[in-house]
């Protein structure tokens, strides 16, 4: 008999990954082609790279999460690997999101030694740190930190073929006390904390400055509030979208698998994912030069679709004679 519930819920996750994808690309095409000179900005800069993360949640992290529900018979060390994947593209968003933040802060509170501080190389260097941290965050089940022993020791006592192979979900390899001690408390909300007390800063900040600035510099720093507004709403996103499931993980732990239905978990999931689908929208209508490169993309697709169907006539008439 179809499970219904489980068909919706692929269904569900092969839509938020094309718009994952689409929308993401269109991020990125957007920064670097459509805006001048934004790649040496650092906050476009980490926007990029959450864009990246964003993409391949829906190129990589979505295909997975279907497969790793139990569609799949890999042996367990492929299985382990393939959920630590999940993980790194997690830990990659949230360390941008950090260091979107910590570039504002800087931002607002060195003024005049910013450009100094923040350079392009440090701007480089600071987003491969982030991608080399998420990996070695990411992979950390790798070590040892996982349930490895206990698949090993279900298919010891089943009478399988393949005693090393078994049905591959992601946490029947990964390790709950792993999730919420190690990825939850100190991966996302530890980073998560630290970002809502700079955020708090900067917006009271801009607060005391508004009150106290002559009309030149208002119209600055309402720029700057506005850009401040829309990154935060990302961070909120982010925080409502996973915390979620990270809440039902503790809850797994704490009060066993009877505590969390599979419905409420897909759910969990299915809006974990959907945070790197709804990211493009918020640019879109928040960041008014991301706004403004999605019109010039959308203008050049447009041209060059209405150059195409000029030449299709003139190429027929031509092949007819």
């Amino acid at each position: 008999m179809v499970d219904w519930g489980l068909v919706t819920y692929t269904v569900l996750e092969v839509l938020i990954a094309v718009a994952c994808c689409l929308g993401n690309v269109l991020v990125v095409c957007a920064v670097a082609v459509g805006i001048q000179d934004c790649l040496r900005e650092p906050t476009f800069c980490f926007l990029v790279s959450l864009a990246v993360a964003d993409f391949l949640v829906g190129a990589a992290a979505v295909p997975l999460a279907v497969l790793l529900d139990g569609w799949v018979s890999l042996t367990s060390h492929q299985c382990l690997f393939l959920s630590c994947i999940v993980l790194v593209l997690t830990e990659a968003s949230v360390l941008s999101l950090l260091a979107i933040a910590i570039d504002r802060y800087l931002r607002l509170h060195m003024p005049f030694r910013y450009k100094a501080i923040v350079t392009q190389r440090r701007t480089l260097l600071a987003l491969s740190v982030c991608w080399i941290l998420s990996f070695l965050l990411g992979f950390t089940p790798l070590l040892g930190w996982h349930n490895l022993s206990v698949v090993g020791s279900r298919s010891t006592n089943t009478s399988s073929t393949l005693p090393n192979s078994s049905q591959c979900t992601f946490l029947s390899v990964i390790s709950l006390p792993f999730m919420v001690y190690f990825n939850f408390l100190g991966c996302v909300m530890a980073p998560l904390l630290v970002m809502t007390f700079l955020y708090i800063v900067i917006f009271w900040s801009l607060h005391k400055r508004l009150k106290n600035s002559c009309p030149q510099a208002r119209a600055s720093l309402l720029r700057e509030k506005r850009l401040a507004c829309s990154l935060a709403l990302v961070l909120m996103l982010f925080a409502g979208c996973w915390i979620p499931l990270h809440l039902m993980n503790c809850l797994l732990l704490f009060q066993g698998p009877q505590a969390v239905t599979q419905g409420p978990l897909y759910t969990g999931i299915l809006l974990s994912h959907a945070n790197s689908a709804v990211n493009p929208v918020v640019y879109a209508c928040r960041i008014p030069k991301i706004q403004k490169a999605y019109g010039q993309i959308w203008k050049r697709l447009a041209l060059k679709l209405n150059c195409f169907n000029r030449n299709k006539p003139i190429q027929q008439s031509v092949t007819n004679h």
